[in-house]
C-alpha cells in the first residue's frame, strides 16, 4: 500500500511507525510543513495505561521514550498559600520536540520517508497518486476544513485564555497546579517536569481577568514578564520562555477548542489525532488519544476485508474512546472555566474537588491511589462537621437549625400512589418506616397536597383534612420512638399536571371520569390531551396560599422535623417559575422577578406560620431542558438565592419534567453539577438528586462540596436499609442499627470479614 501522512506531528509518525511493523512492504511517507526539528509545544503527558499499549505495538520505540521521562507519582495543588500533595497518580512527561526526534529516528529505521518543510494545501492534490492519505495535520486542521461537508466538524471554543510556556525551575517531584489570586482576578498554572531541567508551564485565566490585564495589547515578551511576576514566588528566580517565535502578541494565547468529527473518513482519506478529536490538556488526553488511534487504525487496514471496513472500524471504536475521554475532559475544563467558584473553599476540599474533577477518579479510587492523604482529608471534614473521626463523609453529621441528622442520606421523595381520598395509609406506614429503620438519616415524604384539587393523582396523599394530620402524626411518632431519623414532609400542588391516573395506569393521562378543575399560571394544558387549567386570578391565589398554610400547621402539629414547599417539576408554583409555563402580562409574569412573586409569597406565609427552630427547604428545577427559553442553571442561582433570602435553610436541587418537549442528557450524577453551582455560587446548602447509585459516589459528591445532602431514590426502593448495608460495606460500625436487628449486624460484619480474608489470600 502506497500511503502519505499530511502532518510530521506524534500522530502521523506513530502511525507510520505502526504500518510499516505491521508490513514492511508499504511505502510510507509523512510530510510535514516545518523542519524536523521545529516544535511549538513543551512537554507531552503520557498515563502507564498508554505506555503499557505502546509498549504492546512497538517495544522498540516505547522503550526509547520510556529513557527520557520524567516520572513523578504526586498532584500537587498550591492554594490560599496551603501546598497540598496527593500521590500515587503514575504519570510521565517528555519533551515534545524529545518525542518528535525519537519516533524520527524510528521511522528511518523502519524505511518510512519524510518530507520536511513540505507545505500542502489540498488531500485532493495527493488522494489519486496514493492509496491512502492520512490527516494527520493538527488542531487547525486543513484536510478537516477541506471536507468539511463530509466530515460536519463540531468545533466548541472554550472559555479561558491559556499560554504554553516553558522553565528551568524544577517541578520534578508532582504535576503542580499553582493558584494566584491578582488585583484583575485568578490566573492558574499547569505546570510539570518533562526532562532533567524543563519544565512545562500552561498559565491559564478566564476571558475576564485576560481583558483586565490588557494581554491583548501586550507583545510576546511583556505578557511572559507579567506572567513572571504573578508566578514569581513558584519561579524561583527561574525565567519562564516561550518557543512560539512566529507568534506576537496576544497570539500566543489561544483558547482550546474541542473538536469531535461526526464521520471519520471520505473515500481513502482518513483523519486522525488533534485533526479528527482534541483532547483537552487538563487530563493530559490529546497525545493517548493520537496514538491509540493510530495503533487501531493500522490494526484494523490489516484485520479487515476492505478498506472502508477497517475505515468504519475505526471510527465507530474510537469515537466510544474519545467521547468517554472528552466527556472527562469537559468535566476538568469546565471546572478550570468556573474555578473562582471553589477558590474560598478551605485548601484541603479546593485540593480534593480538584483532583476529582473530571470524575475519571472516584472517592474510593483516590484511597487506592493516596490512603493516608484521603483519609487525612475525610478528618478534616469530619472535623468541620462536628462529627467522629475515621468516619466516612456521608456518615458525617448536619445541622440545619435545631435539627441536627445523623448522616448525610435522604429518602427522596417518590410519589406510592397508595393513599385512599388524600390519607396515607399502611403502606405509607410500613414504606417510610422501614427506610428509617434502614438508617437514612432525612426521610421525606412524596409530594403532599393541599386539597384535593391538588393531587396529581386519587392515590396521592394529601395534608387537608383531620384524619391526614393523624395518619401523618402516626407516621412520626413511630419514626421519633423507634429510630433516630427525621421527618420532613414535602407541601405542594400538582397545578395543570394533576387529575391524572395513576401512574402505573397511564402516567399523565387524564381521568376516565371524575376529573377535577386545574390551576396553573397560565391556561396551558400540559399535554393536548390533558385539560386546559384555569390561569390563577387573585382569589384562586389567596385560597391556594391558605391552604399551602393549613398544611404547613398539620404538619407541624402532627410532629414533623421539616418541611419542604415543592416548587419544581412543573407542578403549580413551578409553573409561575418558568417562562416555559408562565406567559402571564400582570406583575406575576415577565422577569424572572415577577416570576418568583407568587412562589416567594406562599414560602414566606409558610415560614411565618413554622417554628422558627425547624427547617425549610425548597425544591427546585435548575433547568427546564427547554435551551434558553426554560429555567436555566444560571437562573437556578438566582432563585435559590431569593429564597435563601425569604429563609429557605436549604435547596433540593432538582431539574426538568416542566414540558413534555424537554430534551435533558442524562448520566450518571446528571443533576449534581446544578446543585454544584448553586451551593458554591449563591452559598446556601443544597440536597442533590439524579441517577446517585453507589456510596462511594455519595462521599465523593460530600468531600469534593457539590452538596451537603445526597437524596436517593430508586437505590431505596430497592433496597430499604441502603444506609446500613453501605456502612457494612465500609466497615463503618458505628452506623446504629434497631435493638432487634443486632444480629443481622453482626452477621453482615463477619460475613465482610470473610470477604476480605478472601481476597487477601
Amino acid at each position: 500500500m502506497k500511503i502519505l501522512c499530511l502532518g510530521g506531528g506524534p500522530a502521523g509518525l506513530y502511525f507510520a511507525i505502526s504500518m510499516k511493523l505491521r508490513d514492511a512492504s508499504h511505502e510510507v511517507t509523512v510530510m510535514e510543513r516545518n523542519r524536523a526539528n521545529d516544535t511549538f509545544g513543551w512537554g507531552v503527558v503520557l498515563s502507564d495505561d498508554a505506555l503499557g499499549k505502546m509498549a504492546l505495538n512497538d517495544p522498540k520505540s516505547t522503550e526509547a521514550i520510556r529513557s527520557n521521562f520524567a516520572y513523578w507519582d504526586d498532584i500537587a495543588v498550591i492554594h490560599d498559600g496551603v501546598r497540598t500533595v496527593s500521590g500515587g497518580h503514575g504519570f510521565a512527561g517528555i519533551g515534545r520536540k524529545k518525542l518528535l526526534i525519537l519516533l524520527q529516528e524510528r521511522a528511518r529505521e523502519l524505511g518510512i520517508t519524510m518530507q520536511f518543510e513540505s507545505e500542502f494545501k489540498s488531500a485532493e492534490d495527493y488522494r489519486k497518486d496514493y492509496d491512502l492519505v492520512v490527516a494527520t495535520d493538527g488542531i487547525n486542521s486543513l484536510v478537516r476544513r477541506e471536507y468539511a461537508e463530509v466530515f460536519k466538524p463540531d468545533v466548541d471554543v472554550r472559555l479561558c485564555k491559556f499560554i504554553w510556556l516553558g522553565t528551568h525551575q524544577k517541578f520534578d517531584d508532582a504535576f503542580t497546579f499553582i493558584f494566584e489570586k491578582t488585583e484583575h482576578g485568578w490566573m492558574w498554572v499547569h505546570a510539570y517536569q518533562f526532562d532533567a531541567d524543563t519544565a512545562t508551564v500552561i498559565v491559564e485565566c478566564t476571558q475576564e481577568t485576560w481583558d483586565k490585564f490588557g494581554f491583548e495589547h501586550m507583545s510576546k515578551e511583556e505578557t511572559i514578564e507579567t506572567c513572571e511576576k504573578v508566578f514569581a514566588d513558584h519561579l524561583g528566580g527561574h525565567k519562564l520562555m516561550s518557543n512560539a517565535a512566529h507568534l506576537r502578541g496576544s497570539a500566543v494565547w489561544m483558547n482550546f477548542p474541542r473538536v469531535i468529527c461526526d464521520k471519520w473518513y471520505h473515500e481513502n482519506v482518513v483523519l486522525m489525532g488533534d485533526a479528527a478529536a482534541t483532547g483537552h490538556f487538563s487530563i493530559g488526553s490529546g497525545s493517548r488519544l493520537a496514538f491509540d488511534s493510530a495503533i487501531a487504525l493500522a490494526t484494523y487496514l490489516h484485520s479487515e476485508p476492505t478498506m472502508e471496513a477497517a475505515f468504519q472500524r475505526y471510527q465507530d471504536e474510537r469515537r466510544i474512546e474519545v467521547l468517554r475521554l472528552q466527556s472527562a475532559a469537559r468535566n476538568s475544563l469546565e471546572w478550570f472555566e468556573q474555578v473562582e467558584r471553589y477558590l474560598d473553599m478551605p485548601p484541603t476540599q479546593f485540593a480534593y474537588s480538584l483532583l476529582t474533577r473530571s470524575q475519571r477518579i472516584s472517592h474510593e479510587n483516590l484511597r487506592l491511589r493516596d490512603a493516608a492523604w484521603l483519609a487525612s482529608a475525610e478528618d478534616w471534614f469530619a472535623e468541620q462537621a462536628g462529627g467522629q473521626k475515621g468516619r466516612r463523609p456521608m456518615f458525617q453529621p448536619f445541622k440545619l437549625r435545631n435539627m441536627t441528622l445523623k448522616n448525610r442520606i435522604v429518602l427522596s421523595p417518590m410519589a406510592q400512589y397508595k393513599a385512599v381520598d388524600g390519607c396515607p395509609t399502611d403502606w405509607h406506614l410500613v414504606h417510610y418506616a422501614e427506610r428509617a429503620k434502614g438508617g437514612a438519616g432525612l426521610i421525606y415524604t412524596e409530594m403532599t397536597c393541599v386539597s384535593p384539587e391538588g393531587r396529581i393523582t386519587p392515590g396521592c396523599p394529601g395534608l387537608y383534612a383531620p384524619e391526614h394530620e393523624a395518619a401523618w402524626k402516626r407516621l412520626a411518632d413511630f419514626v421519633h420512638a423507634e429510630t433516630s431519623a427525621k421527618l420532613c414532609v414535602q407541601i405542594g400542588h400538582s397545578g395543570r399536571k394533576g387529575s391524572t391516573k395513576l401512574a402505573w395506569d397511564g402516567i399523565d393521562q387524564p381521568l376516565d371520569s371524575g376529573n377535577w378543575p386545574t390551576f396553573s399560571a397560565s391556561a396551558i394544558p400540559y399535554r393536548p390531551h390533558n385539560q386546559v387549567p384555569k390561569a390563577m386570578d387573585r382569589t384562586d391565589m389567596d385560597m391556594v396560599r391558605d391552604q399551602f398554610v393549613a398544611a404547613a400547621q398539620m404538619a407541624n402539629r402532627a410532629g414533623v422535623d421539616m418541611i419542604e414547599m415543592h416548587a419544581a417539576h412543573g407542578y403549580l408554583l413551578a409553573s409561575f417559575i418558568s417562562p416555559v409555563t408562565n406567559r402571564r402580562t400582570d406583575e406575576y409574569g415577565g422577569s424572572l422577578e415577577n416570576r418568583m412573586r407568587y412562589p416567594l409569597e406562599i414560602f414566606t406565609a409558610l415560614r411565618k406560620v413554622w417554628p422558627d427552630e425547624k427547617p425549610m427547604s425548597v425544591r427546585i428545577s435548575a433547568h427546564d431542558w427547554m435551551g434558553e427559553d426554560g429555567v436555566t442553571p444560571e437562573d437556578a442561582v438566582e432563585i435559590a438565592r431569593m429564597f435563601r433570602a425569604a429563609g429557605a435553610d436549604i435547596i433540593d436541587v432538582s431539574s426538568g419534567q416542566t414540558d413534555p418537549g424537554e430534551k435533558p442528557i442524562y448520566g450518571r450524577m446528571f443533576q449534581t453539577p446544578f446543585s454544584d453551582r448553586i451551593r458554591n455560587e449563591a452559598g446556601i446548602p443544597t440536597m442533590t438528586v439524579g441517577n446517585i447509585s453507589d456510596w462511594d459516589q455519595v462521599n465523593g459528591i460530600l468531600m469534593a462540596g457539590r452538596a451537603d445532602l445526597v437524596c436517593l431514590a430508586r437505590a431505596h426502593l430497592a433496597d430499604p436499609y441502603w444506609t446500613l448495608h453501605a456502612a457494612v460495606e465500609q466497615g463503618d460500625t458505628a452506623s446504629e442499627w434497631p435493638a432487634p436487628y443486632k444480629g443481622g449486624r453482626d452477621l453482615a460484619f463477619r460475613l465482610r470479614e470473610r470477604q476480605q480474608e478472601t481476597i487477601r489470600a
